[in-house]
């Protein structure tokens, strides 16, 4: 069972409640967004007054597992991952633009005074306004540590002073927790971050141009610059100097949710194939009555179910706030995203010719699926907190590998 203690650990469960909320996310992705597909790709743009985004907030997809007395619509992380997968199955882009918005609220909730909340938080999860998570830098991504915006203080005021890239949701956000070094770095390199509230409405922020990614056309990163932003002292996020904790915290949390974006991927890969794999015939046979077809089929199947169990797990872990919450939700979100990449290549090479005609919708999954490999922690990175977390349990105390 080693590094789990019993088999209990395994467990997950799934309410009619679940299944009942699927079945709604699903008939908005097949009614609604399905039919915007080929638009929102052809254009590389998802309005924030089209019918997807209007629906969306009818339903409350922009508001799942955010409490009620924050105007969300309540739920679980299984829920959020529930909606992850089956907008991602139709429209992966839509799936990001959703998760851009998480990766706002998630540190406010966890770290955020209670008057923060109570402003920043119910207007996202009522779809109102938009949000995003201004991070990462040209020259630093997975080594968090490593940026280079500056927050100098002014009295009560910090005057911010960077650049941030590939900022998903950055083009539609009213709000972006923003990370700044307010200390130079020492040699604990973590130490010295702090997260910051800033307005895009502030002088001095700047959304740069769109980044014309491989994939999600529709909900692509931008550039964030910050010139001498004034941002006041009660808009900072946690503890100066200790925003590390709260980025890693918030990709913890944020981790099932491209995981789950990862299955939704694969899901839609797989029924293309097997559908296409039917109706497609050579020499007067159908696809699948070929044994390099079928074999091919089961194998994206088993790999498909395995990443969705394992990712339904760590949702589950999240809920119970089970320590090993996080080497699971990297166990998930570095096997879904592999999975998706994998299934979606299989199901173009089916499709033959067919597969990589953009109008066919197919080899957007693969597009897709190699950004979730990438964003949310890249997967060598998951690999690494896969093993540190396993040596700090025999240890007691962490290990540098390199």
């Amino acid at each position: 069972m080693f590094p789990f203690e019993s088999a209990q650990d395994f467990e997950i469960k799934i309410s009619e409640d679940h299944e009942l909320f699927r079945r709604s996310v699903r008939e908005f992705s097949e009614e609604i967004l399905a039919k915007n597909v080929m638009q929102i790709e052809k254009t590389n743009s998802i309005p924030n007054d089209s019918e997807a985004i209007i629906k969306a907030k009818e339903l409350g997809l922009l508001g799942i597992g955010i409490p009620q007395e924050y105007g969300g619509q309540g739920g679980d992380s299984l829920m959020l991952a529930i909606t992850n997968e089956e907008v991602a199955r139709v429209c992966p882009a839509f799936a990001a633009l959703i998760g851009a918005n998480y990766l706002f609220t998630t540190p406010l909730l966890i770290f955020g005074t209670e008057e923060q909340k109570k402003k920043y938080v119910p207007p996202v999860a009522k779809g109102e306004v938009f949000a995003a998570h201004a991070n990462t830098e040209p020259g630093a991504g997975s080594d968090v540590a490593g940026i280079k915006t500056t927050a100098r203080k002014e009295g009560s005021r910090y005057i911010i002073n960077g650049r941030k890239y590939f900022i998903t949701g950055a083009d539609r956000a009213k709000y972006l927790v923003v990370s700044a070094r307010t200390s130079p770095p020492s040699k604990e390199r973590w130490r010295g971050i702090t997260f910051f509230i800033v307005d895009t409405e502030m002088p001095g922020v700047k959304i740069g141009s769109k980044i014309n990614v491989i994939g999600l056309r529709g909900e692509q990163p931008n550039e964030v610059i910050l010139d001498n932003v004034e941002v006041p002292e009660e808009n900072i996020l946690g503890k100066v100097d200790e925003g590390f904790k709260v980025a890693v915290t918030t990709y913890d949390k944020g981790r099932v949710g491209v995981a789950a974006q990862a299955v939704g991927i694969a899901q839609g890969a797989f029924e293309k194939a097997f559908n296409y794999s039917l109706s497609r015939k050579t020499f007067d046979r159908p696809l699948i009555s070929y044994e390099g077809i079928a074999f091919k089929l089961a194998d994206m199947l088993v790999e498909l179910e395995a990443a969705r169990l394992l990712t339904y797990w760590a949702a589950n872990m999240n809920d119970k706030n089970r320590k090993e919450a996080v080497m699971v939700s990297s166990l998930a979100k570095l096997m879904a995203t592999e999975v998706a990449e994998k299934v979606s290549s299989l199901s173009i090479k089916i499709h033959g010719g067919a597969g990589v005609d953009q109008q066919n919708g197919v080899e957007r999954y693969l597009r897709d699926a190699i950004i979730t490999t990438i964003y949310e922690g890249a997967n060598d990175i998951q690999r690494l907190t896969i093993v540190r977390d396993l040596v700090r349990k025999i240890l007691g105390t962490n290990i540098e590998i390199m």
